[in-house]
């Protein structure tokens, strides 16, 4: 459906003005040639960490919770193939998993028949106490399958006082680290203050942050956000963005959403969830034609 169509048919009056204005597209994004040649394999480093992985991570948490996503609900051997092809077809070598997704077995059924040191798992917990942390780090490694975590972030934060508050959960993970059971530590942020927060927080070594170019399902408009990341950048902290589609708000405009993510500069790598082998490889074309 044409764009104007869909305005005039779901919007009218006040509301149509205000949906129109934020969704407006930025022609600049739809014209403009990037400075340089992108590919969803391009291999990159997570700031000072040392991993190396795909530019695009495969996303498995659409529209995720309660032990399920968009991905689980495809099935076992489908969800599983993807990760498979996403991999040896499309070159992406970074997993994105959470454990509020249900999506640990399925990436584990994919692990098992890749090479571990070529491939990142980066997964998340809910727990926010210590004692719960350490318990879910040794039930994600049985249900990854695998003897260490490349990057465990605390899931959802929210709090602009977190650094503090969660202090317990934080030595837990910066013990794992020391242990070698993880490779590194961080946060995925849910508003401004927390994504503040941890830009000034020496412990976050990666960051999952919400960027897209409409500022749907962000911390703050894309501005604002732009410059506290490129705070995060400047310390070294590894950059991994998610929201490029505005939680589905982009569906229909992907080429201008990655197009922005890709301009912006401020992220090492980004996930997507892809629910099918066409969406996957239409993103991965995207990609190299931004």
């Amino acid at each position: 459906m044409l764009r104007r169509d869909f305005l005039r048919r779901t919007v009218t009056g006040f509301g149509a003005t205000l949906f129109a204005t934020r969704f407006a597209p930025a022609a600049s994004l739809e014209t403009e040639p990037l400075s340089r040649k992108f590919n969803a394999h391009d291999e990159v480093v997570l700031g000072k960490t040392g991993i190396r992985t795909s530019r695009l991570a495969m996303g498995t948490g659409t529209i995720g919770g309660g032990g399920a996503s968009n991905q689980t609900r495809i099935g076992n051997n489908p969800f599983v193939t993807l990760l498979l092809n996403g991999y040896n077809d499309n070159g992406l070598r970074f997993f994105d998993t959470a454990d509020s997704y249900g999506s640990h077995p399925y990436v584990a059924e994919a692990i098992k028949q890749l090479p571990r040191d070529k491939v990142t798992v980066l997964t998340k917990s809910d727990n926010r106490d210590p004692a719960g942390l350490r318990r879910d780090i040794d039930r994600f490694r049985k249900e990854l399958g695998v003897d260490y975590i490349d990057i465990l972030l605390i899931h959802c934060v929210t709090e602009g006082d977190w650094t503090t508050r969660y202090r317990g959960v934080m030595d837990v993970l910066s013990e794992a680290k020391q242990k070698g059971v993880i490779r590194a530590h961080g946060c995925s942020c849910h508003t401004l203050p927390a994504l503040r927060a941890a830009a000034a927080s020496p412990w976050v070594e990666v960051d999952l942050v919400r960027l897209n170019p409409i500022g749907s399902h962000m911390d703050a408009d894309p501005k604002t956000v732009v410059s506290v990341i490129q705070q995060m950048r400047a310390s070294g902290k590894g950059i991994v963005g998610m929201k490029i589609l505005g939680q589905g708000d982009m569906r229909n405009r992907p080429s201008e959403a990655i197009r922005y993510a890709l301009s912006t500069g401020v992220l090492d790598a980004f996930t997507i969830g892809a629910e099918s082998q066409a969406e996957q490889n239409d993103l991965t074309r995207r990609i190299a034609a931004a």
